[in-house]
């Protein structure tokens, strides 16, 4: 029996993806567990395992999505709780554990690093400390900065002590792309015309689905001519998936008259910017989601499929992946035998995995609309709308979460669980070791198209 738990142990030791996967399912476990605790209620009862299960997987995966409200359902300690396992998601496993191996004063071992580089889905394996540092120091500056911006607002309509904390959870919150608030019901909705509160929000959104390898990148080159490739597709990307679909929800929803209709310009632009944001994978809102449009919605799924960028807080397939697949695709139409980026080569390897992560997602993220179709009496829209926000963990929903069955609140937590550790290093994670075979087989032809 023992030397069975040993070869179980080595076969998750000999495989980061694995270690990691081991790592965020432990840490969803103790969540679940001690948010359903009398404690972690704002009643004093049990809070119910699948609801406190799902809450702690969307805190962990930053995904925001609850199947009952953070602010009505739990206490004080619950909420300090859910802020802890968000920055712990949003940073990462590993990031938490060299921490405590540094404040130890113990030696990083090279296979630490391997994780770290598993992980933050680094290029080398050099200088994978003094990354875990940078993310530390300024993952907690910005939050600071961000928390002192919010308390602004929050003092004044709050208190002191409530208007503090309000700050640091929902500065956490918003730059781990969790979405999570203690606000109630309507999240941001009071604050739609509030400068003081949307920006400082956005802005913690923005620098969290960047990329810590993106920061450091800038801080030592200080020029978008110097940049890296990854770093100028990233930030291109970027403003590209700000400013198009502001654009877009604008003329989509001007005359709405459940959201846009009879308003301001400065409150329909201040609005539409915002969504625009919060689709990156953040989950706050403004607006009510089940008041868009269906042609909005679906808009928006396409955006919240595609996400923050790699290495940061963010969720989805991806700026980069998304950015490889069109340029794949115009390669092929133009008849180019290379994918070419800023005029870079792409590796094929780099290609094929990206053109991998999106077609496994597109089917996880049908098959499971499909099933809750089957089982929920819900709209089409609604269930893709919530599926697609739980695999990119963006945290928006037109209102359904709390009504889902059991088993359809157990498929929301496994697609939160794969959209945050990511469908090939899951693929990865549960694969036996790769076979690379010394032969090839004979060309075959398939007609296409």
């Amino acid at each position: 029996m023992i030397s069975k738990i040993k070869c179980f142990w080595e076969s998750f030791r000999k495989s980061p993806p694995r270690m990691l996967a081991l790592g965020f399912l432990t840490v969803i476990l103790l969540g679940g567990i001690i948010l359903s605790l009398p404690i972690s209620s704002r009643t004093g009862n049990h809070t119910p395992f699948i609801d406190s299960l799902f809450t702690s997987t969307s805190a962990v995966c930053v995904t925001g999505l609850t199947t009952v409200t953070t602010k009505a359902n739990f206490s004080n300690f619950g909420y300090i709780v859910i802020m802890s396992l968000i920055q712990f998601g949003g940073l990462g496993f590993m990031t938490w554990a060299v921490l405590v191996q540094l404040l130890m004063k113990k030696r990083i071992s090279f296979y630490d690093r391997i994780l770290i580089h598993e992980q933050m889905n680094e290029e080398s394996f050099s200088g994978m400390v003094r990354l875990i540092i940078f993310v530390l120091k300024s993952t907690f500056l910005i939050e600071s900065i961000g928390a002192v911006l919010l308390s602004f607002t929050f003092i004044p309509e709050f208190g002191l002590k409530k208007g503090i904390f309000y700050s640091i959870f929902h500065s956490v919150s918003a730059y781990c792309n969790a979405g999570f608030d203690i606000l109630g019901e309507e999240s941001l909705s009071k604050y739609s015309n509030s400068i003081l509160v949307l920006l400082p929000i956005a802005s913690l959104i923005i620098l969290g689905g960047i990329g810590f390898n993106v920061f450091i990148d800038i801080l030592k080159k200080k020029n978008y001519k110097k940049l890296r490739l990854h770093s100028k597709l990233v930030l291109t990307m970027t403003l590209i998936l700000i400013v198009f679909p502001a654009i877009v929800i604008f003329l989509l929803e001007f005359n709405n008259p459940s959201t846009f209709m009879g308003k301001s310009l400065s409150y329909k632009s201040l609005s539409s910017f915002f969504q625009s944001i919060t689709l990156r994978t953040a989950g706050f809102f403004s607006i009510d989601q089940s008041l868009l449009r269906e042609s909005t919605s679906l808009f928006c799924i396409l955006i919240m499929f595609i996400g923050g960028s790699p290495s940061g807080t963010a969720g989805g397939i991806k700026t980069t992946t998304f950015a490889l697949v069109i340029m794949l695709s115009i390669s092929e139409i133009k008849g180019f035998k290379d994918v070419e980026i800023f005029n870079r080569r792409i590796e094929s390897n780099v290609v094929r995995k990206a053109l991998t992560i999106f077609t496994i997602s597109i089917i996880w993220i049908l098959f499971v609309t499909f099933i809750l179709s089957v089982i929920e009496n819900k709209r089409i829209v609604d269930l893709l709308f919530e599926t697609t926000s739980a695999f990119a963990t963006v945290g928006l929903t037109r209102g359904i979460t709390p009504r889902l069955s059991t088993i359809g609140k157990s498929l929301i937590i496994i697609t939160m669980f794969i959209g945050r550790l990511g469908p090939m290093e899951l693929a990865y994670a549960i694969s036996k070791n790769k076979k690379i075979r010394s032969y090839k087989e004979a060309n075959g032809n398939i007609m296409v198209g």
